[in-house]
């Protein structure tokens, strides 16, 4: 399911204009609040577009974000302000500038950490999270396998080209995509240029400032991020079967941390679900019921 969006722009408290697909509820749908889907590190709004119709359809208004250096949001001039605290401070922009007093967050990688920080910084903006494959320990393998190919300059390609490079460093986490999902990811994940050919839709500062260390010592931090979240509203974490980034036994103990905390296990793939998947789509609208 799909669904037509509106292009949302808003302004950073340090001046970048930031742009948000908004998803309004369907026609003759009572309105039932808003959903905010932040996306990973090297990915857009458009990754939401197949959830954020179902949630539409179901009434929530869903307003899916371009974090600062992604598709359509600006370049930050301070690549140093590639980092969660300022996309966080980015959400509370978007909030105080749609006039809404909270929503509930749907973070997906890089987007699981931006909500805890969230959560952490300004609690009360949040009714519930949706935690997709990413966790307070991450692997120093996988990270390492990320940085095999995240920010690695790519020359322009063509369509045919775009959709074989995705593949090639896809395939172990989505081994049920097809020829037509391959191709609508290298969509999501290029943008054209002006002659034509493609060139990947990110500013490649946003890798140079990620700094795996930190994430590996920040680990108590998360922790206890975690269980501040989990403790105040319900809290639904998603793990891909095959994820390498957020392990079985950290989602496990992710869900643990309060009896309003769940955790869903969508089977045939890596990091991170689409959330798109019957076992994820179920599970966020079961925990959306319980949203007042």
């Amino acid at each position: 399911m799909t669904q037509s969006h509106d292009d949302l722009y808003w302004n950073s408290d340090d001046g970048l204009r930031l742009h948000a697909r908004d998803h309004a509820p369907a026609a003759g749908q009572p309105p039932r609040g808003t959903v905010v889907c932040i996306p990973g590190l090297t990915r857009n709004a458009a990754d939401f577009d197949v959830l954020a119709g179902t949630l539409a359809a179901a009434g929530w208004r869903v307003l899916a974000v371009d974090l600062r250096g992604r598709a359509g949001s600006a370049r930050a001039p301070d690549p140093s302000s590639y980092n969660p605290r300022a996309y966080a401070d980015d959400m509370v922009a978007l909030l105080r500038a749609q006039h809404i007093d909270k929503a509930v967050f749907v973070g997906t990688s890089l987007g699981v950490l931006v909500t805890l920080t969230l959560a952490s910084r300004a609690p009360g903006l949040v009714a519930a999270a949706v935690l997709n494959d990413a966790g307070p320990k991450v692997p120093r393998e996988a990270l390492a396998r990320i940085g095999t190919y995240a920010g690695k300059p790519v020359p322009p390609m063509d369509l045919d080209q775009a959709t074989a490079y995705v593949a090639s460093i896809g395939k172990a986490a989505f081994p049920r995509f097809t020829a037509d999902d391959w191709q609508a990811m290298a969509t999501r994940t290029f943008r054209p240029r002006d002659d034509g050919l493609l060139e990947l839709d990110y500013d490649p500062a946003v890798i140079r400032t990620t700094r795996p260390w930190v994430l590996w010592l920040l680990r108590p931090v998360l922790w206890r991020a975690v269980r501040r979240l989990t403790a105040r509203v319900p809290v639904l974490v998603v793990r891909g079967a095959l994820s390498d980034i957020l392990p079985a036994e950290v989602a496990r103990q992710m869900a643990a941390t309060s009896p309003t905390a769940r955790l869903v296990e969508v089977p045939d793939v890596g990091h991170a679900p689409t959330l798109s998947e019957p076992e994820a789509r179920d599970a966020i609208l079961a925990l959306l019921e319980g949203v007042r």
